[in-house]
């Protein structure tokens, strides 16, 4: 702020309001944060953690209001007021302060998303595509969008010294405030389309349907809804096709048989038939929720992202 008080240059002025939406937006991510970890409650079995794209999405549109239009508003006007820029030497000191800590921060958010898009087992490209971490996103895209814009901000102010004009130094102001809206518009956009109930990718979802299929009392899974909730959490719902046959086999290898038959030959009315047919009946029911409680148990433990599972009877 003090370089722009100094100078009076538009370009520095996009960037002060750059920074300034970069102060608020870490204070607006720390609070998704910190709203993300609490615990699933009553009002909200699945809990919080899309607080953390709701807080994205907040700083995405702060970005797009506050850095992108006042931005372009001071480079409009400094094409039709242009002013005379002074002490180019601050401004310069200025911006080669902002490149360090920026650039610094921005190295700290590449290696956090690479690292992180190594364990998805997607590349860095995809992971940020997908915005399956909207918080370092936002960090990652800010900071190269300031990255971006000092480098504009100093070609620009090296130009009008180097010509005097000041009109390089407004369609600076002008280009950091598309850059900024550029930004606020991709985070806008995958930030919203987490939050209405983005599929995981394909191939995880293919993944797991094949490993349930190939369980040996399971026919086939039909309506496959795998949903990405929000900080490496998903919830799979599925409608389960299972094999009459192999859960009554799965009873019968529980139960004695000999018993069993004994049971079955003292049968002499109607009424001890159908007691006879509930009673096993029964514990068939039982035994199929017994194999759903495995089923979904090993799923948890294949994908330990996976942390609601809905199978569904047919």
């Amino acid at each position: 702020m003090g370089a722009w008080l100094i100078t009076g240059s538009h370009s520095l002025f996009s960037e002060m309001v750059h920074s300034m939406a970069d102060t608020l937006n870490q204070l607006i991510l720390a609070w998704g944060v910190h709203q993300s970890i609490k615990r699933p409650d009553p009002d909200h079995p699945y809990g919080y953690s899309n607080m953390r794209y709701v807080s994205s999405l907040i700083s995405g549109v702060g970005i797009f209001c506050f850095g992108t239009g006042l931005s372009v508003y001071h480079g409009i006007k400094g094409l039709l007021s242009p002013q005379e820029i002074q002490s180019l030497y601050w401004a310069y000191c200025a911006l080669g302060g902002a490149l360090l800590t920026e650039g610094g921060t921005l190295v700290v958010a590449i290696n956090v998303l690479k690292r992180k898009a190594k364990l998805a087992g997607v590349s860095f490209v995809d992971y940020v595509l997908r915005g399956d971490d909207p918080n370092v996103n936002v960090v990652l895209l800010e900071d190269t969008a300031a990255v971006v814009g000092i480098g504009v901000a100093g070609l620009c102010l090296a130009i009008t010294s180097y010509t005097g004009s000041p009109t390089a130094d407004a369609i600076g102001s002008l280009v950091i405030g598309g850059l900024l809206g550029m930004v606020a518009t991709f985070i806008i956009y995958t930030n919203t389309n987490a939050l209405v109930g983005r599929s995981i990718p394909p191939g995880r979802q293919d993944k797991i349907c094949k490993e349930l299929e190939n369980d040996v009392v399971i026919r086939a899974i039909h309506d496959v809804k795998a949903t990405d909730l929000g900080g490496s959490m998903v919830r799979f719902k599925a409608e389960v096709d299972f094999d009459g046959r192999s859960i009554t086999q799965s009873y019968l290898d529980m139960v004695d048989l000999d018993v069993l038959l004994k049971d079955l030959q003292k049968i002499g009315k109607v009424e001890e038939l159908e007691a006879f047919m509930v009673k096993h009946g029964e514990n068939i029911i039982d035994r199929l929720g017994i194999e759903i409680d495995r089923i979904e148990a090993e799923l948890k433990k294949r994908h330990p992202e996976v942390r609601h599972v809905d199978l569904e009877v047919l």
